[in-house]
């Protein structure tokens, strides 16, 4: 049984969620998985950071209630967060990055990345920014240090449209995708069908903790475009840059555009696409569109995210599942470590033989 060291870098909800996994489920994981998670340190802007070479408990880190700076009071802790140190010195075997990111530079959570790989230590991820900006890098810095970058929660949560279109769509050749990508823009559209404005739907969606104080990323598309790129590259064979994908958002739509679609037997929808073109390139694209009622995206609701793959030898194979949510996004943090067991697990099974 495999035991693997941790680093959290990031204790919001993700990496919370996660412990509360590690703390409820490591036996499970034990006995069906054959590994064990141990946290070893964890470092948040608002908590500070931690060290412990044995291992923090799980249970301790989600029930204690730290105020600002609150890490400082446990052994080995500080006040201040300091993920460079726990990132490359922290005795750990993957670092797990899920901290807050601009979603313009990719940073910090490039930078966590790259420190890490350099190190020797896998890491996986949730951002979206250091796949969608810099992952040829990461991959390569991966590959050089024989180590893990592993990042299937960047589109769609927990749901593993990224693993599954390489391991069970492959030889299907994926010729283009379109996908409802962002919860809180489709719950906005969802709550305009029902009469609300635009302002009304998004001060709900805020309201019930699916929009952030300022929706800018989600409504106006940025979010969908970095998801697009990340979608793109790695099922397309793409090497699109985020501001190389047109980019239009929900806000300009009213409640007559709505309504006539509503009389049309169709609804708007935020698409994010990529489309393989005859000469080879690849363009992307978001924008809402008005889908008629039987399109495979029309009938997804509230949070939800669908993606639909064009595929030359099935045709179009839809994945639906949740594209938020703390638990689910932390159960794609876990399906990467599984992979990183898996492939370890297998490399040193053949050195064996």
């Amino acid at each position: 049984m495999k035991i693997y060291n941790i680093a959290l870098i990031g204790f919001g909800g993700v990496n919370r969620a996660l412990t509360e996994l590690i703390a409820t489920k490591n036996s499970l994981w034990e006995r069906d998985l054959g590994f064990r998670l141990n946290i070893v340190a964890v470092s948040d802007l608002y908590l500070g950071s931690v060290i412990s070479p044995n291992g923090l408990d799980a249970k301790t880190l989600i029930e204690a209630n730290f105020a600002k700076g609150g890490f400082g009071r446990l052994s080995g802790g500080s006040a201040e967060a300091d993920n460079e140190t726990i990132i490359k010195s922290a005795p750990v075997d993957i670092v797990v990055e899920a901290t807050f990111t601009n979603p313009k530079d990719g940073e910090p959570a490039i930078s966590h990345c790259r420190w890490a790989l350099k190190s020797g230590k896998h890491v996986v991820t949730t951002n979206k920014g250091p796949v969608a900006i810099a992952a040829q890098e990461l991959k390569a810095l991966a590959k050089a240090n024989n180590v893990h970058f592993e990042y299937e929660g960047s589109v769609m949560s927990g749901t593993p449209v990224l693993r599954m279109a390489e391991k069970t769509l492959s030889g299907a050749e994926i010729k283009g995708f379109e996908g409802i990508l962002n919860g809180t823009s489709n719950f906005v559209l969802g709550r305009m069908e029902n009469g609300l404005d635009f302002a009304s739907a998004v001060a709900e969606a805020q309201a019930l903790g699916f929009a952030e104080a300022d929706p800018t990323a989600d409504v106006e598309g940025l979010d969908v475009r970095l998801k697009v790129v990340i979608l793109a590259n790695e099922l397309l064979g793409a090497n699109l840059k985020p501001e190389e994908v047109s980019c239009e958002g929900i806000s300009k739509l009213s409640p007559s555009d709505i309504d006539a679609a509503a009389k049309a037997n169709s609804r708007w929808k935020l698409i994010g696409s990529a489309v393989r073109n005859a000469d080879g390139t690849i363009t992307g694209s978001v924008a809402p569109k008005q889908l008629p009622l039987e399109h495979p995206l029309a009938g997804v609701n509230g949070a939800t995210n669908a993606v639909s793959l064009n595929t030359e030898l099935l045709g179009s194979v839809t994945v639906t599942g949740p594209g938020a949510g703390r638990t689910e996004t932390a159960y794609a943090l876990l399906s990467d470590i599984v992979a990183i067991h898996n492939a370890r697990s297998g490399s040193l099974a053949k050195d064996a033989a």
